[in-house]
């Protein structure tokens, strides 16, 4: 594996062009700082300035919304990393909870701007519309909701959190369509048992999507049925770790635990490809994990705070980010196609990095 040179330092996003610096100082007297090794490279550094839970690309790409512990949404320009619109309103203000996840809304629903729809910790999912930080909607449920998932024509969306009920809504009405929840007899696994984290679409179907959650399992749904169709055991789902394929219609699970973090599977047979060995570092428990282009995926989670691309023919890593100052709760990858190459968000503490794969990992 070809390994760059270790960042020394790292400038603030009011200069996001990085440089290398001789270290003369005692490696023990300050803790390392983030540094890229292989295959990828650092852009840009975005102090948040408090916790950082969830972030999202536009689908232009030109932008990134990120949630922060407090409840406020702020918006960033990708190409210089300043903060360009907040959201937030009386409600997120007084209650002070995280935003739990984020997605923006596409096609006829996005005709009059930039929409999105963000969950938060006290139960409330909001429609934002960033140019003029204004929230022109709010629905609120009753629990902790922790995840969104919009349909690829976005046409309707899902919504799950502390309990085992997915939430299926019309994006033009924001009328609930559905509830999927399992069976009242415990002698049926056909639907969760307990908190729901992941939820994603099937990238070529506007009814079919899968769930992750504390209780071992991934479902298969349908928006029109009541309970699942079907399930996987294994991934203990604690983040946005789930992916399907579009080309392969395999299945990527990220583990928050030290072994088996990592996984692929058939998403029609429901069945197991393989394991991803951890990195040669150590085990990293997985928040967050995505495919990357048709040759790569990319994982992320706490332990060793570290993010890491890895091949999926090898499975060997390629490139990573390591010595983070916190866990990885959320990644995005922006893939449009007026960027030259996939930028990279990852989020630690405080802190957003924004990262591109170096020509060799490029399609």
């Amino acid at each position: 594996m070809l390994v760059t040179p270790r960042w020394k330092g790292i400038q603030s996003r009011a200069s996001p062009h990085l440089s290398l610096t001789q270290d003369t100082g005692d490696p023990q007297d300050t803790p390392p700082k983030p540094s890229t090794e292989g295959s990828l490279q650092l852009d840009t550094l975005i102090d948040c300035g408090e916790e950082v839970m969830s972030c999202r690309f536009s689908p232009s790409g030109s932008l990134l919304a990120v949630g922060l512990n407090s409840g406020t949404v702020q918006v960033y320009s990708v190409s210089d990393g300043n903060c360009v619109y907040s959201l937030k309103d009386h409600q997120t203000t007084t209650s002070h909870l995280p935003v739990t996840a984020l997605t923006f809304l596409s096609g006829r629903h996005n005709s009059q701007g930039d929409l999105l729809l963000a969950t938060y910790a006290g139960g409330q999912v909001k429609f934002w519309h960033i140019s003029t930080q204004t929230c022109v909607r709010t629905l609120t449920e009753d629990r902790q909701t922790l995840t969104v998932a919009v349909s690829p024509s976005g046409s309707h969306f899902l919504t799950a959190g502390s309990t085992d009920e997915i939430f299926v809504y019309d994006t033009e009405s924001a009328m609930r369509m559905n509830v999927c929840q399992p069976s009242s007899s415990h002698k049926l696994m056909d639907g969760h048992r307990s908190r729901i984290f992941g939820l994603t679409f099937h990238p070529s179907s506007e009814e079919s999507f899968i769930s992750g959650g504390w209780d071992n399992t991934v479902q298969f749904w349908n928006t029109g049925e009541k309970h699942s169709l079907g399930k996987i055991f294994g991934p203990h789902v604690c983040g946005d770790s789930l992916d399907i394929d579009p080309q392969t219609n395999q299945i990527l699970t990220g583990s928050w635990r030290k072994e088996e973090n990592l996984q692929i599977w058939d998403y029609n047979s429901r069945q197991k490809i393989q394991t991803v060995p951890n990195d040669f570092r150590g085990s990293s428990k997985i928040y967050s994990c995505r495919w990357l282009g048709a040759g790569h995926m990319i994982a992320a989670g706490s332990d060793i705070n570290m993010c890491r691309i890895i091949d999926r023919s090898t499975l060997m890593t390629r490139g990573c980010l390591v010595d983070l100052p916190g866990g990885v709760y959320s990644l995005d990858v922006s893939c449009s196609t007026a960027q030259a190459a996939p930028v990279i968000a990852v989020t630690s503490s405080q802190s957003v990095f924004l990262l591109r794969p170096t020509e060799t990992l490029l399609p």
